[in-house]
This record gives structure tokens, sequence and C-alpha cells, in this order.
């Protein structure tokens, strides 16, 4: 627990959501006093009933912990009293209809900020931000309060479904001026994480956690680069990728498939706005967004060739993951691929129905976000349908017994694998049934092709 003694045992967290929720609740739980702030009425009403508004493995529990011990409170407004001595913001910084970062949220934030803090108080950007943003946005709105304050940028970086047990294990990255605001901040996450790394000023920790980001998302490009090439020559991507790493270190291609979610469909649009300002411009980080961006698209176009240009009535395509991501699971929905591929396959089979499933994202939210029933149990979803798309690697569709739910398909149904959960394995599906996945378009000949 914290130390009688330690001066900043108080502090406010500015934004609710993943990012700020998670970390409020293991700073309180940690023996901080935690004052949480959120304008969304959803959050707010969801911590009223004592719940997260999102799923996170363990969180539940813990943030019930933290408000019986009194240790974690919230409001959606400025609280009336407070005598916190640091301030965490932790707001998103969604992209505009332009494609550029919003940072309002950041903005409103350091006025809410500047009413609260007290002289001397250290305040942390946690957000995801444009380069600079912490010394042009952050800096200048505190500074007119007349006020002296410390400034650091501390990115989080853990990964959703394990963010209460990354937040104790990742190093955390340490950005500010001085090496007095290091050493302060440093030693607020000492009580979480026993690795602290200090970087030299603001802009490099900012730098950080884009590259971090914008790093996965190329590498993950470079894998739907090889499957397009593997589609081109005629072999499989997944069998040139599993054996090209096997047993040699050097060389570590990822699958291919979707690249989403609310950080890497964002991230490295971030990072090249920022660079421009330098005159900069970012040919590889480029190249990935755009590869990634257009597999929807390329898959949906294989998958109508296979069909006949005049569909059967009642032609019913099943979705198969609605949040970004299956493992490790979580029920967000931000940045999910699943909405571009169903807008995609929409342009693609006109007419054709659609119906959803995911064992994380409620039928109600899977409904209202892709625009089309959504069912309850996997056996409904292949009910009848002629495509089965897999759009993420949940482990309830790694260890479905797809052979089986195959026999309720169409009698020449197609199930697109976006994961290759089943590449490689031996799979007895329903006669007149076809498997096929990512980068092994190959195996869809002439003769594969739906009469």
């Amino acid at each position: 627990m914290i130390p009688a003694n330690f001066p900043d045992r108080s502090v406010v967290v500015v934004g609710l959501g993943y990012v700020g929720l998670t970390l409020a609740v293991e700073l309180a739980a940690a023996g901080f006093r935690v004052h949480g702030i959120d304008v969304r009425a959803d959050i707010i009403g969801a911590l009223d009933k004592g719940e997260p508004h999102f799923w996170e493995d363990g969180l539940a529990e813990r943030l019930r912990y933290v408000l019986a011990s009194g240790r974690f409170t919230y409001s959606a407004g400025l609280p009336r009293e407070c005598d916190a001595t640091v301030f965490v913001i932790t707001v998103g910084t969604p992209l505009d209809a332009s494609g550029r970062a919003r940072l309002d949220m950041i903005e409103n934030a350091c006025r809410e900020i500047a009413q609260l803090m007290r002289s001397g108080s250290l305040i942390i950007l946690r957000s995801t931000v444009r380069i600079g943003t912490a010394r042009k946005v952050v800096m200048p709105v505190l500074a007119a309060t007349g006020k002296a304050f410390e400034l650091a940028v501390c990115p989080e970086r853990t990964l959703e479904g394990r963010a209460l047990t990354e937040l104790h294990e990742l190093p955390q990255i340490i950005g500010a001026d001085s090496t007095e605001t290091a050493h302060r901040a440093s030693q607020l996450f000492g009580f979480l994480t026993p690795t602290t790394l200090r970087v030299h000023g603001l802009e490099t920790a900012e730098i950080i956690k884009l590259v971090d980001n914008t790093y996965r998302d190329v590498t993950f490009a470079f894998g739907n680069e090889v499957a397009r090439i593997c589609d081109a020559v005629g072999v499989s991507a997944h069998e040139v990728i599993s054996a090209g790493k096997l047993g040699y270190a050097r060389t570590n291609v990822a699958m291919p498939g979707p690249v989403g979610g609310p950080c890497l469909e964002k991230d490295a649009h971030i990072l090249r706005e920022s660079c421009r300002d330098y005159d900069l411009e970012l040919d590889i980080t480029s190249a990935g967004r755009r590869i990634n961006e257009r597999q929807p698209l390329e898959s949906a176009r294989f998958l109508r060739g296979v069909f006949p240009s005049k569909l059967r009535d009642g032609f019913t395509i099943a979705m198969l993951g609605v949040a970004f991501k299956g493992y490790p699971a979580t029920n967000d929905t931000r940045g999910t691929m699943a909405v571009p591929i169903i807008r995609a396959l929409r342009a693609e089979f006109a007419g054709a129905r659609f119906r959803a499933f995911d064992p994380q994202v409620s039928t109600q939210e899977s409904a209202a976000l892709l625009d089309c029933p959504a069912v309850d149990t996997l056996e409904q979803a292949f009910a009848g349908a002629d495509i089965v798309c897999v759009l993420n690697a949940h482990v309830a569709f790694r260890s479905m017994p797809v052979a089986s739910l195959s026999a309720a398909m169409s009698e020449q149904g197609v199930i697109y694998d976006f994961w290759n959960l089943f590449s490689g394995k031996i799979v007895e599906f329903r006669r007149g049934v076809k498997y096929v996945a990512v980068g092994s378009h190959c195996f869809a000949n002439d003769e594969w092709k739906v009469s």
C-alpha cells in the first residue's frame, strides 16, 4: 500500500474509457485515492450499478472492490472538492472525417484540470496523441492559469483482455523535460510496475507509442502482402509463412487477415499526420495502412467470383466475430474490421441477407453496429448460410466443431476464414461445402466454384 508520507496519494483520472478506467481501478487497488471524471452518461450509469461499461478480464470484480473500499469515486463533472496532486489525461483521440486526430477532448480535459489543480501539481498525458501535443496543446492551457505545474507523457500500452495484468508487468515509459518530473512520475507508476523507463523529453514518449502501434500495423500489412503474392502465384500463404518461420528465428511473418481496432486503425494515420508538420512523408507506413484497408475489398471480390451472377433467393452470409479481435477476448467494437468487411460484402452481394454472431458482444450491439440480425449461437449462425465468414480468432471459433456445423449450411456453402484458423488441419466438411482462407485463394479453381 501507499506509505503515509508519500506526497502524491490523491489522483484524478480524466476520461474513464478503456484506458482510464483500468488505470483508475488499479491505482485505487494499489492504495491511491482516485477520482474519475467522464461526461458519458453510459459510463456513469454503469458505474452507478457497480459495473464497468465494457468487458475486461477481472475488471468487474476489481471495480466492485475499489468502490467498496471508498478509494475510487467518480463524477460526470468537476468534483466540488479536490485535494489531488496528480491528474492523468486518458481521453480518446479519434480521427475526424478528414482523417486527422481530434484534439478537442484533450483541450477540454486540460481546461477541467486547470480549474482543479493546485500549484505544483503533476499532469500526466496518457492518451495517444500527435507528436508535440503535450508541449503545444496541454502546456499552454495549463500555463495560462499562472500556477506552477509539472508535465509528463506516460503512454498506455496494455493489450485489451490483459490490461489488469499488463499494468503490473509492462515497463512504463516516462517522458519529461526535467529529471525531477520524470522521477516523480516514475515513483507514482512504481507502485504498479517494477520497471519504469525514463526517456528524454515529452516528444520521445509520444513517438514511442505511435511507433509501437505503427510497427505492428506495418508488420501485419506485410503478412497481407504475402497473401496477395501467394494468391497471384497459386500457393498457400499459410504454408509459406508457417514453413518459413519454423525453427528459423530470424523470420516471424504474421498470418494475413483483417487489421483494425481502436489503435491500429488510427495510430499510423496520427504518426503520418504528425510527420507532415516536419515536411516528412512516411512511405512504408502509408503503404502498410493502404494494404490493410483494402484487404476487405479484395476478399469480398474473391468471394463474389465464386458464386454465379444470379444469387439464389434468400442468399445468406453469416459474420462470425463483431469485436475488433477475439484473442485475448474483448467486447470492444471500436475500429472493428467487421464494419468494412460487411460493407464490402454488401457492395458485392446486392440483396443478400446477413446475420451476425459474437460470443462477447451482445446481440443488440452486434445488430445495431452491422445493421443486420444477430443470433445467440454458432448453430444459428451456420444454419442455412451460403457463406460463413470467420472475422476474429475468439476461442469459440478456434475450437468450434466446424465440420459438424458445416452440415447445416446450404448445399454449396463456403466457409471463408479471415484468420486461417483451420488452414493446414484435416477437417471433413460436409459434401459440397468448401473452405478457403485469406492467402489460400489458389484452392478455388474452376471446379471449386459454385454452379
